[in-house]
Order: structure tokens, then C-alpha cells, then sequence
């Protein structure tokens, strides 16, 4: 049999793939026997290097990285299917790498965006002085959506301005909070949580109006409402509240290091994402401070 056809139909009676997929592998299965065929090599004889060339094809025809991993993949579990069933001796895939895609910058909020969302909650009502403290908190310290809801009271030091998420792998780390996120976070421990919260009971820092603790949904809802009433057109997450933090501590001036330690990071490669600043950013800072930038007198 075909050993395309075979593979195809494993993943049909074994694996339960959807029409849609099976379609996928077999259009993407098709080209690579074009290529192979151009070659004058069968799928039984194929080497790394002929898998380089073929990757080196693709790209040829405009495909762009995660469509070539897409091809791959399919070809990839090809000779998988081939090796376990004695097919081919080896697989020429195995120490071939995917082709990463670029990686896509973080969207990010103006300055002048990211006020007028903080401050679009209703604050005469306890869940609107919640939602104002919620949204404070996300961009004056970067926490990542779970780490602000998984906050809980004592994690929030308001006298010496800072908090203490826990972070990926349990670590926990120290981020300052500015003053007007902690008068925010007051406010809402004094006139907003009383009325979810009866007990004086430590618990949940930002909590429903049943006392239970914040959803990532509701989180999710609290600032696309917000989004909606400050007037801001762009799609916005929890996560953008946080890219917009980093941005905007480094187009002021903040070194990276700095920055990698609020944000959690433990590469600061993860952290050089955030270092799109702006053309003119840039060229104001070069104007500023390098020797030679400006005309002599």
C-alpha cells in the first residue's frame, strides 16, 4: 500500500483524525511527494539533507515559518508512522528542527489609553472600587493575571508600597506599587470588600460580590467593559496592562535588569521583547546623551 495512504488512514481508525485534519495531512503529504518526485527520491530513501533542501522548497514558494512547520509536522509524522511499522530503518526527521516562528511584539497601550481604562470604573459602586483597584494594581506592578488574583491580603504591604505575587513555579517575588494604585487598593478594603466579605477573615484580596475569589473570566469582563467605556478601540487583555508597564517604565528611562525583576522574568531574554520603544523614543535618548549628536557651535 501507499505508505501515505496507510499513514492516513492509521490516523483515521487509531487516532480518530477529523476530516478537516486528514485533508490538511494529505494536501501538505501531496506536496512533499511533488518535491520528492523532483528530486527523483522515494519517501524510503530520504535523507536529512534532502529534508533541508525540501524545507529550503518551501520557503522558496513564499511560505512563511509556520507554514513550513505545518508541512513539516505532517512529514514528521510520516516516518514516525513508517518507523514503527518497519517502513524505513530510521527516521529522517528526528534531529530536524521546526522553524520558529517570529515572535510578535506584545500590543501595548498608550499612556493616555492606559488612564482612561484604569479609570473608567463606576467607583460610587463596591464592585466599580474593586474593578478601580484591580485595574491600579495590574498596571502600576505588571502581575501577571494570575498572580494579581491569586493576591491575597497580606501579600499587599500599603504602608511600605509593595506586594508579593507568586509567580510560575511558586517563586515569589517583591514588586513596589505606586501611590495611587495603594490608594485605590485602601479605598477598596475599607468601602468595597466589606460588602462581598462579611468576615474579617484574611482571605482573597479581590473577590466576587459572593466572597469567593476573582475569575480570570470575570477578570477578563472587567476590562473589556472598562476598555468600552474609557473609549478604547484596541483589543485589550489582562496581559496588555502588563506589556504596557514594562513599556512605558523603559521608554521613561528604566533599565532592563530592573524591569526583569518586577516582571518575574528569569531569563531577560523573555524581558528584551519589551524593548520596541518607539523611533522617536529612541532618537530623543541618542539626541540626549550621545557626544557628538548635535551641530558645533
Amino acid at each position: 500500500m501507499d505508505p501515505v495512504t496507510e499513514f492516513l488512514g492509521t490516523l483515521q481508525m487509531e487516532r480518530g483524525a477529523s476530516p478537516n485534519t486528514l485533508l490538511a495531512y494529505r494536501r501538505d503529504l501531496e506536496g512533499f511527494r511533488g518535491f520528492l518526485r523532483k528530486e527523483r527520491r522515494s519517501v524510503g530513501e530520504v535523507s536529512p539533507r534532502d529534508l533541508t533542501r525540501y524545507l529550503g522548497w518551501l520557503r522558496a514558494r513564499g511560505l512563511g515559518s509556520k507554514s513550513v512547520a505545518r508541512h513539516l509536522s505532517a512529514v514528521r509524522g510520516l516516518y514516525r508512522h513508517l518507523l514503527e511499522t518497519g517502513g524505513v530503518g530510521r527516521d529522517p526527521t528526528e534531529h530536524l528542527d521546526s522553524p520558529k516562528p517570529p515572535r510578535r511584539l506584545p500590543r501595548v497601550l498608550s499612556m493616555a489609553d492606559a488612564v482612561a481604562l484604569i479609570e473608567a470604573p463606576d467607583i460610587a459602586r463596591a464592585d466599580g472600587l474593586r474593578d478601580r483597584a484591580l485595574l491600579e494594581l495590574l498596571y502600576a506592578s505588571g502581575l501577571r493575571a494570575s498572580e494579581a488574583l491569586g493576591l491575597r491580603i497580606e501579600d499587599v504591604n500599603v504602608s511600605a508600597g509593595y506586594v508579593v505575587p507568586t509567580g510560575k513555579g511558586s517563586r515569589q517575588r517583591m514588586v513596589p506599587v505606586g501611590a495611587q494604585a495603594l490608594r485605590w487598593v485602601r479605598q477598596y478594603l475599607k468601602l468595597g470588600r466589606p460588602q462581598f466579605v462579611k468576615r474579617a477573615a484574611v482571605g482573597a484580596l479581590f473577590v466576587n460580590r459572593f466572597g469567593r475569589p476573582l475569575s480570570r473570566q470575570a477578570l477578563w469582563g472587567i476590562i473589556k467593559k472598562s476598555a468600552r467605556r474609557a473609549g478604547v478601540r484596541a483589543t485589550v487583555s489582562p496581559h496588555t496592562l502588563r506589556h504596557s508597564f514594562a513599556t512605558h517604565l523603559l521608554e521613561r528611562g528604566a533599565d532592563l535588569r530592573s524591569v526583569q525583576a518586577m516582571l518575574g522574568h528569569a531569563d531577560i531574554s523573555t524581558t528584551q521583547i519589551y524593548t520596541h520603544l518607539s523611533s522617536r523614543v529612541v532618537r530623543d535618548m541618542y539626541m540626549r546623551f550621545h557626544p557628538r549628536a548635535r551641530k558645533a557651535g
